[in-house]
């Protein structure tokens, strides 16, 4: 089973695995950041530990049922003279639940929810919960098809998967934070998770969006804020507040 310790490409192997678990990781430390802010502040940590553990359980359980996931792959009908597979569904209707959460989470953000507070406090811990089990699994999937892609030994899989849950467990309350303290860096992540929806339904549909290109996106647009974010600071500017479901 560690065979491969002796072999340099597979340390290479591990290590180019392990970053690119950790990048595919951030979309999900985002939706599980903007998620958990909505909770009363003693139950954020629970929730998002609850949460990445269910990251990483997921992703451990389709290493193991490898032969399943494969399985995905192959054509469950056509539509659109397109061949659509298990895998195509779950990127599918992920990206849509993706579309539709992002797009009510800015209007609850920026217009406010028209619920009642004891309502929301009843249903919002469980609720969330199963909404990030939800949007974990296609995260998941996409991060062990490529990890399937990229090594062959299922040691290696499992090491870089636990190892990008522990980085997301140690990074998850300060991006969290500090996403819930910048009201626009928390737009702007809601706008990411928009196109990552979007990116999700066209791959569904055997369109391929090259990830550097959204990546960079990503990573330009949030160089972009944090100097305006510097800029205010010196400038005093008052910040907007946004809506929070529960306060």
């Amino acid at each position: 089973m560690f065979e491969w310790i002796a072999s340099p490409e597979a340390w290479v192997a591990l290590g180019t695995l392990m970053a690119l678990e950790i990048v595919l990781g951030i979309d999900n430390i985002i939706f599980i950041s903007i998620l958990v802010g909505r909770l009363p502040p003693e139950q954020r940590e629970k929730a998002r530990k609850l949460g990445i553990t269910l990251a990483m359980l997921t992703r451990l359980a389709l290493l193991f049922s490898i032969t399943w996931v494969m399985g995905l792959t192959e054509a469950w009908f056509t539509l659109l003279d397109n061949e659509i597979s298990g895998r195509d569904v779950i990127l599918i209707l992920g990206g849509l639940f993706l579309l539709a959460k992002s797009t009510h989470e800015i209007h609850n953000s920026l217009e406010g929810g028209g619920e009642t507070d004891a309502h929301q406090a009843a249903t919002s811990f469980g609720a969330i919960l199963v909404q990030i089990a939800i949007l974990d699994l296609v995260f998941s999937l996409d991060s062990v098809i490529t990890a399937v892609g990229l090594v062959s030994h299922l040691s290696i899989m499992v090491i870089a998967v636990v190892a990008s849950v522990l980085v997301m467990l140690f990074a998850a309350k300060s991006i969290g934070e500090f996403v819930d303290a910048h009201p626009t860096i928390k737009m702007l992540a809601l706008s990411f998770l928009i196109m990552v929806g979007f990116t999700l339904v066209i791959e569904g549909f055997d369109v391929h969006v090259p990830k550097g290109y959204i990546y960079f996106a990503m990573a330009f647009s949030v160089a972009v804020e944090m100097l305006n974010i510097r800029l205010r600071k010196r400038q005093q500017v008052k910040k907007v507040t946004l809506n929070k479901s529960i306060s």
